[in-house]
């Protein structure tokens, strides 16, 4: 049940989907809290219902049954109060870097010195200073991944959403990208609910790891990670932080056969 100390509430959740004339279960019967200014991360085997998850907190789908409560209200539709970071690049390639990080304000119809202004300074926070006017197929993958969190801080949303933000990204690319992920997050605290498949990455960024059940997915554990803050990749090597990542790998494995036998 909600608490004056949750933000974010999902409240017994299913999803159902109509698939040739079938009734598939993707989410069944959820709960989850998450507080404000929080990094939760989500675990889970292929087709768990993550992504499916996520969604409805962006208000792209909805529940069939239960709710999902950010702030108090339901949440039953697409608001700027949630900002969106997808795996693939969601970039429009006809606007340049700083076009693109503006474009939530634009749609906002604010003032175009006052959008000019915060689309430069998250340019320095990601660190693309000197790519203002370069178009997206002029950056790596990295980059346009900079750009994509860069457009969704620079809205302003309460929460912020991410969808396996680095996961079309190679391994080094992907440490940095988190790393920039944190300092940003530790900077300019907001609620963030992350889902991936990279358990090191899981653990490394969040406040808990959120481990979820074979399909139909349902919570399966909740591990609390106490590791130290600020938090750098020096942490990866940590007895600690090995031991967390040892524990989330038997849970996925767990379920990840269940999901192949199922």
């Amino acid at each position: 049940m909600e608490t004056s100390h949750d933000y974010l509430v999902v409240y017994g959740v299913t999803k159902e989907f109509e698939t040739q004339g079938k009734t598939i279960t993707a989410l069944d019967e959820t709960y989850l809290s998450v507080a404000p200014n929080e990094f939760v991360s989500i675990l889970g085997p292929s087709g768990c219902g993550k992504s499916t998850l996520l969604r409805m907190v962006g208000g792209l789908t909805k529940p069939t049954r239960g709710q999902i409560i950010l702030d108090r209200k339901e949440i039953k539709e697409p608001g700027a109060d949630r900002g969106m970071v997808f795996q693939a690049y969601t970039l429009f390639p006809w606007l340049t870097v700083e076009e693109n990080i503006e474009y939530g304000l634009t749609q906002k119809q604010m003032p175009k010195q006052e959008r000019r202004d915060i689309a430069r300074s998250y340019v320095d926070i990601v660190g693309l200073r000197g790519f203002e006017k370069s178009y997206p197929k002029a950056l790596s993958g990295g980059m346009k991944q900079r750009v994509a969190l860069a457009r969704a801080l620079a809205n302003n949303p309460e929460i912020l959403l991410l969808d396996e933000p680095f996961g079309a990204l190679d391994m080094q690319t992907r440490g940095l990208m988190q790393e920039l992920l944190l300092d940003v997050w530790q900077k300019y605290p907001k609620t963030i609910l992350m889902v991936t498949h990279d358990i090191e990455e899981a653990v490394f960024l969040a406040d808990r790891v959120v481990v979820m059940t074979s399909r139909p997915g349902s919570i399966k554990e909740i591990i609390n990670v106490e590791l130290p803050r600020p938090r750098d990749y020096h942490v990866k090597i940590s007895e600690q932080f090995i031991e967390y990542k040892r524990q989330a790998m038997e849970l996925i494995h767990e379920e990840s056969v269940k999901s192949i036998h199922a």
